[in-house]
């Protein structure tokens, strides 16, 4: 079965505060890792949160540590796949497709935007 979001996707937010109370939702961001376990996404620029980490050395003898911001997942349910034609927010689908390589025709999924019907 295909995945609706991949690693390299461009997704927008579309859940949560507003971005004039300081939430993510319009904003748009590439896909870094998917986690299919969980059914949540890394998504760069969104869900940042402050990251304390224990004050140690490493082996040169540099101070490691401190607060670091870090992108956390977010639930996929939460990211719609952006439609490179229109940019915004679509629905994703799936639809056969027969492909021909060296003699052999094969039958295929591929994602299609519902918005527009278009292969993504």
């Amino acid at each position: 079965m295909g995945a609706k979001i991949k690693k390299g996707d461009l997704v927008q937010v579309i859940t949560g505060a507003k971005q004039e109370r300081g939430g993510d939702r319009g904003k748009q961001g590439k896909v870094l890792r998917v986690f299919t376990e969980t059914n949540r996404v890394l998504v760069e620029g969104i869900n940042r949160v402050t990251k304390h980490t224990k004050v140690g050395q490493s082996q040169r003898g540099t101070k490691t540590g401190g607060i670091e911001v870090v992108e956390a997942p977010i639930h996929v349910s939460n990211v719609a796949l952006v439609d490179p034609s229109t940019k915004k927010p679509t629905r994703v689908g799936f639809r056969l497709e027969t492909v021909e390589m060296d003699g052999v025709s094969k039958t295929v999924r591929v994602r299609v935007s519902k918005a527009s019907g278009k292969d993504i």
